[in-house]
């Protein structure tokens, strides 16, 4: 009997211990499509460590522009010639990858003119990337799991009301999910009135090139104090900590691995919105393997 009850105990204490890990686990986002260096998406899926895969960008729409996606050296949307990306988009969804379409980015020509224009930009992503149907899809048949908003400039207008169409399309069928990149200054200038709509899934806040409010050699403090403003007043499902993934992704805020692990997620990981880590970029993450060293502790 004793040894039945022991039994029992130690397949009790196992699977809280399961429970208590899945809780605290976080998941790893990528953005693909800025460097033809980084291996293709399904390379960048098959590695096993991204939940997410945001591709980057769709630089130019708004203000009655034709929308055209810009994947560097990956192929020529101008000819067609990303039509081939349908069967790494599925097999990363396949894997149960989210692969999710990033308005926006560093540079681009990009804004939204009126209520109006955001409905008609909402109507060309939703039929030409997601749910919707057309005879120019850029990536094929591939149904894209939602939307990114990496809004760094243009104007700070109607990104709520882009948010609000797009999330209309949930209704018609498969769910849209909405993330969004803002800087870690709070408000973001950017897309700090479109996150009070309380729409958005995933929220990866760029911890980097913002000393302010990033990590600095050894010093957790600007970073902890913002999360816990991000954490605390954005309505968002889970938020990400945002960080390039070497020191060459960004101008400022790299984290060394050995401080992620021991000092930084120890102190963010508590927060319940705590969603896990988001890379600056595929590329660099190729290069230095950080996906990989934080897997385990994300």
């Amino acid at each position: 009997m004793a040894i039945k009850s022991a039994i029992l105990l130690a397949f009790a204490t196992s699977v809280i211990l399961v429970l208590v890990t899945s809780i605290d686990a976080g998941g790893i986002a990528i953005y693909w499509g800025q460097n033809s260096d980084e291996g293709t998406l399904a390379e960048t899926c098959a590695t096993g460590n991204y939940d997410f895969v945001n591709l980057a960008f769709l630089p130019t729409f708004g203000n009655g522009q034709t929308p055209m996606i810009n994947l560097a050296g990956h192929c020529d949307p101008y000819s067609n010639g990303c039509t081939n990306l349908s069967s790494d988009i599925k097999s990363c969804q396949a894997q149960g990858i989210k692969v999710i379409l990033s308005l926006g980015g560093g540079a681009g020509s990009y804004f939204l003119a009126s209520s109006d224009d955001a409905r008609q930009v909402a109507a060309y992503l939703w039929n030409n990337f997601l749910g919707g149907q057309s005879a120019s899809r850029p990536f094929g048949d591939a149904i894209l799991d939602g939307i990114d908003f990496d809004i760094e400039g243009g104007t700070n207008q109607h990104w709520d009301d882009l948010a609000k169409y797009l999330s209309g399309y949930s209704q018609q069928g498969k769910k849209v999910y909405l993330t969004a990149a803002p800087q870690c200054p709070f408000p973001d200038a950017w897309v700090g009135g479109a996150l009070k709509t309380g729409l958005f899934d995933y929220v990866w806040v760029q911890f980097y090139n913002n000393p302010q409010c990033q990590y600095t050699d050894g010093d957790i403090t600007n970073l902890e104090q913002a999360w816990k403003q991000w954490t605390t007043d954005v309505p968002a499902t889970k938020i990400f900590l945002g960080l390039p993934a070497s020191p060459e992704a960004a101008g400022s805020g790299f984290i060394p691995v050995s401080d992620l692990t021991s000092q930084v997620l120890s102190a963010i990981k508590g927060s319940a919105k705590y969603g896990g880590v988001m890379l600056w970029s595929r590329y660099y993450d190729d290069q230095t393997g950080y996906s990989s060293a934080i897997k385990n502790d994300v």
